[in-house]
């Protein structure tokens, strides 16, 4: 079944990418706890996290380490926490989050609601990082 995030991967849906390969898509989340909030995904459908296979899930940090260092140079911050919830969308992805403390990775707090402008800011910003 094709999810949400398919549909970003495949053009149909607008995302604010941060960066993709052939096997993952990095963009801002359209629903952030805090600015800089990105989702990493594999693009193979693969509903749970933990069920990607071992080969992919090494490539997968691999390849959200430069992203996660990057937002941490644009967005103030003391580190990058990484959440993998998977329950909003039936397709495994990471959420990497700029933190100070642990609520900043609190999904039930309220999101930020940015402009296109501020999403476009600073999806530049972090690209400009990697």
């Amino acid at each position: 079944m094709m999810t949400i995030f398919t549909k970003i991967i495949n053009g149909e849906i607008p995302s604010y990418k941060i960066a993709e390969n052939d096997h993952f898509y990095a963009f801002l989340d359209i629903f952030p706890l805090v600015k800089g909030h990105t989702l990493v995904i594999p693009k193979a459908e693969t509903d749970k996290f933990f069920d990607v296979s071992d080969e992919l899930m090494q490539e997968y940090l691999l390849f959200a380490k430069p992203i996660a260092h990057a937002i941490e140079k644009v967005v103030p911050c003391n580190r990058i926490g990484v959440s993998v919830v998977g329950l909003e969308v039936p397709h495994a992805h990471m959420h990497l989050i700029p933190i100070n403390s642990a609520d900043d990775m609190n999904f039930s707090r309220s999101k930020l609601k940015l402009t296109p402008d501020e999403f476009r800011e600073i999806q530049a910003q972090i690209i400009a990082a990697l």
